[in-house]
């Protein structure tokens, strides 16, 4: 199952897709963990120390091994330079597995211990020097949409992703790429209009989006969420005394997380849960055609003059379909 955490910078998505990474791991459930947010918070929310997360491994960096992969014989790339970040896999490339070695992780994730349980932790990898001015995050973005494009998933077997801030993520088609959407809003004005923006955004292509109230005090926070979001709240969080020991460095055993926090981490995996039997392979595989062929177009069109739309055959394609075969 592919899920996004979402929201307004600083409403405590990366925070929230921790804690439900450690929910997940202490169940015994595979988990791999992906920071896509231009700011590198979440190896630190899994406990590394500083050193450590700027030790992670930049998936950004690694683009070409990458690309080189996951074309694997198809015959349709005639090399890995004309792979896109909206390449899909097609006969002959190489599909990643969450329950498996292979060397784009043995490249870019690494083992987080989290109380005795592991998880895999990619990282997109933060600016650079010679980044500033002169490139877009998308470029290093890019390398996680390559990946979930490939992925092959089934029930039980999770990746979670903490997305960049705001709406950036329709920058390109990898907002369609999960089962479900969370999108963390603080009980304000501001914490909301993020949520409609991604509400009307995602309209049109079949997104599941529920909110996660976060910061929420009391009932007035509860009704005025209620209120400008609807149906779509799922679950609400307030005050953490593990979490605030947690952004100290000094997180307790996951174990000791308050009840009510915990309850609604197991609201969270329900909902998640509840969209496998949701799946439509056909829309998956559509949308994955329709945003290559919008980027290879342009791509090919201005850097090389050759038409890469041209690679791509949806009767070739092998999107959330091969899922059934797991």
């Amino acid at each position: 199952m592919k899920i996004a955490f979402v929201g307004k910078g600083g409403s405590g998505k990366t925070t929230l897709s921790s804690l439900f990474i450690r929910h997940l791991a202490t169940s015994g459930a595979p988990v791999i963990a992906v920071d896509a947010d231009i700011n590198q918070h979440l190896g630190p929310a899994l406990g590394l120390d500083e050193t450590e997360a700027a030790a992670l491994p930049a998936l950004g960096e690694r683009l070409p091994l990458v690309k080189e992969y996951l074309r694997g014989s198809n015959p349709r790339i005639a090399s890995a330079d004309q792979m896109i970040k909206t390449t899909p896999p097609g006969e002959g490339s190489r599909l990643l597995r969450v329950r498996e070695d292979n060397p784009v992780y043995d490249a870019c994730a690494r083992p987080v211990e989290l109380d005795g349980d592991v998880v895999r932790l990619m990282v997109t990898g933060p600016f650079t020097d010679a980044d500033l001015g002169v490139a877009c995050y998308h470029s290093k973005t890019g390398a996680v949409e390559l990946c979930l494009n490939h992925l092959v998933d089934g029930r039980g077997e999770y990746v979670v992703v903490d997305m960049t801030a705001g709406s950036d993520s329709f920058a390109s088609g990898m907002f369609t790429r999960f089962d479900i959407t969370f999108l963390v809003a603080e009980p304000t004005r501001k914490g909301v209009s993020v949520y409609r923006q991604y509400k009307e955004y995602a309209r049109d292509f079949g997104v599941t989006l529920k909110v996660v109230g976060n910061k929420v005090q009391g009932q007035d926070d509860l009704d005025f969420l209620r209120a400008e979001v609807g149906d779509d709240l799922l679950v609400t969080v307030g005050h953490s005394d593990w979490v605030r020991a947690l952004e100290k460095g000094r997180p307790p055993r996951f174990a000791l997380l308050e009840d009510v926090n915990r309850r609604a981490l197991y609201r969270l995996r329900e909902a998640v849960d509840a969209t496998y039997e949701l799946r439509d392979p056909e829309r998956y595989t559509r949308q994955m055609v329709h945003f290559h062929l919008k980027n290879a177009q342009s791509w090919g069109n201005e850097r090389t003059g050759v038409d890469l739309a041209a690679q791509v055959d949806p009767s070739f394609v092998l999107g959330e379909s091969a899922v059934a075969a797991v």
